[in-house]
């Protein structure tokens, strides 16, 4: 069974690593794709939850991704096998390995922010904190 086949929830549980929540995946595959195609700001996605990326934050993803010298593609299904989120009191960090083109899983990682909405248990909103190697 594939991880998208199983419902993934968001569980406010900060003792443990835990996979990213099926309800993020979809966002988060477009963020990727963005910045594999060199939008670092993520102009092209629309999207109400996300918060815009400041002018720093752009610089200082395009410039991870340049030194570290792979070509980013979009997110396989296997991202999600290594892919995780932890709870942190008031939100979420979830580190997405990024993949190259190059080499596969790369050691990039895009690092967000994802806080809960007042609106609903299924509302989530998303801050790309950065890209950068651990």
């Amino acid at each position: 069974m594939s991880s998208e086949a199983a419902d993934i929830p968001a569980l406010r549980d900060g003792s443990t690593e835990r996979p990213i929540p099926s309800a993020w995946r979809p966002l988060i595959r477009e963020i990727c794709g963005a910045l594999a195609r060199g939008d670092h700001g993520l102009s092209t996605i629309d999207a109400p939850h996300l918060e815009p990326v400041s002018a720093a934050t752009a610089a200082h993803t395009r410039d991870s991704v340049r030194d570290y010298g792979a070509t980013l593609v979009e997110l396989p299904e296997q991202s999600w096998e290594s892919s995780v989120c932890i709870w942190q009191g008031s939100r979420w960090t979830a580190l997405v390995d990024l993949w190259s083109a190059e080499e596969g899983r790369s050691d990039l990682v895009l690092s967000l922010l994802v806080t809960p909405l007042d609106a609903g248990e299924n509302e989530f909103r998303f801050e790309v904190h950065m890209v950068y190697t651990p």
